[in-house]
This record gives structure tokens, C-alpha cells and sequence, in this order.
């Protein structure tokens, strides 16, 4: 027999679960980030982001067609972060390798995203087709020729999602790093090994190539590819 309570007592209330977020793409692109952020590109699935918004994974394909499509609306995301700059025609070549150093950095704030973008040879989704269209813009206003521009703003995509990627994949990739510090001691002391006559140069490549010379060649190489254009505009 149940003995009601007395009126001057407060009767608790059945305790509530807060109501879920109603799902959106935008939503389930979110979720995805923060499981790329946290756990690297191999821990997003489909599985894990339903669970991880208490959902089942058929209910995402309402939004998302397939994991491909969500790869590649993380990465449109990601490129969401890089402002789009007005185009300055006495400066346009700065404004160029500065919009390259910006796509990099967004790249690789997201561990993996970089091999999503290498996969992803035409990315049309909207950032995507914005980031585009604001570098060959930038080209023409440096005075290059539409072809010239197109041809241009293709290399440099490749060259940015390269570096991107090569990068990322040392800071956020499966590698041990104490292992990849013996083999690249090892890799050093090889080269230094080799013919001083036959292999001259090839025998102090080590202290060219390592971690702390990253960052320079890719300012050298992005240099030379803009003094190029400009050489180019010139002609």
C-alpha cells in the first residue's frame, strides 16, 4: 500500500534527460570534428559519431550520403577558418603566399584532415569552391592571364594539401617518435657514409632535411614558385 506524502512536502520529480540537439548536417560535422580533433581521421566513423550523439548511424545518412562526403564536409570546415582577403594589386603576390601559409595551417589543425584534401582532387563543396575562387582572383590581379591563373592556383593547391599532409602525417600520424628520431639519425649517418667523391652534396643532405628545416623549405619553395609567377606578369 502506497502512502502518499504529506502536502507541506515537495514531491520530487521523475529526473529528466536534457533534451538532444536536433541533428543537422552542420551538427553531425561538428561532432565529426571533435572526434578528429581528439582522436585523429581513423577514429572517425559513422558508428562513432551517432554514438557520440546518441543517435543510430542510419539516422545520419539524412544529412551525410556516405563517410566520403563527410570527409570532405570536415575539411570544407576546416577551410572555413581561412578568411577570404580583398584582392591588392601592388601587393598581390604577398597576398598569395600568405593565402598558401593560411590553407596549410587549417589543414593541419585538424589531425588527418591533410589526407582527406590529398584524396580529394576537385573538392566542390562551398569553402572549398570560395577559397578557389579567392586565389585566382588574387592571380589576376597580379596580372596573369585566366589560363595562366587556373594552371597557377592548381599547382599551388597540390602544393599546399602536399606539404600539409607530409607534415601532419610526422606530428599526428601512427609513428613512433623515438623511432623515427633513430632512423632519421640513422638515414644521417648513411649519407655521411657515402663517396665523398661520387656523392659530394647527397653526403651533408641531413643538414638540410630534418625537423627544424620544414618550415624553411616550404617558405623557399612557395618563394620560388611566386617569383616565377611574377617573372611571368613581367614578360
Amino acid at each position: 500500500m502506497t502512502v502518499p506524502p504529506p502536502p507541506w512536502r515537495r514531491t520530487p520529480s521523475p529526473r529528466r534527460r536534457a533534451a538532444k540537439p536536433l541533428l543537422s548536417q552542420e551538427l553531425v560535422v561538428k561532432t565529426a570534428l571533435e572526434i578528429l580533433a581528439a582522436e585523429g581521421i581513423e577514429a572517425v566513423t559513422m558508428r562513432k559519431v551517432a554514438q557520440r550523439l546518441e543517435t543510430g548511424p542510419a539516422s545520419l545518412y539524412a544529412y551525410v550520403s556516405s563517410k566520403e562526403e563527410l570527409d570532405e564536409l570536415m575539411l570544407d570546415a576546416a577551410l572555413g577558418d581561412v578568411p577570404l582577403p580583398a584582392p591588392d594589386a601592388e601587393r598581390w603576390d604577398e597576398q598569395v603566399k600568405d593565402q598558401v601559409r593560411l590553407q596549410v595551417r587549417a589543414m593541419m589543425a585538424y589531425p588527418g584532415i591533410a589526407r582527406v584534401a590529398w584524396n580529394t582532387p576537385v573538392p566542390v563543396t562551398p569553402n572549398a569552391l570560395r577559397q578557389a575562387e579567392a586565389m585566382l582572383v588574387l592571380l589576376r590581379a597580379g596580372g596573369l592571364s585566366l589560363e595562366q591563373a587556373m594552371f597557377a592556383g592548381d599547382a599551388l593547391s597540390l602544393y599546399a594539401k602536399a606539404h600539409a599532409y607530409e607534415a601532419s602525417s610526422w606530428t599526428f600520424g601512427d609513428f613512433d617518435q623515438a623511432e623515427v628520431a633513430g632512423r632519421s639519425r640513422q638515414m644521417d649517418e648513411y649519407m655521411r657514409s657515402l663517396p665523398a667523391g661520387a656523392f659530394p652534396n647527397l653526403l651533408r643532405s641531413g643538414e638540410f632535411f630534418n625537423a627544424e628545416t620544414s618550415e624553411p623549405r616550404f617558405e623557399f619553395a612557395l618563394e620560388m614558385f611566386v617569383a616565377g609567377l611574377r617573372t611571368l606578369v613581367r614578360a
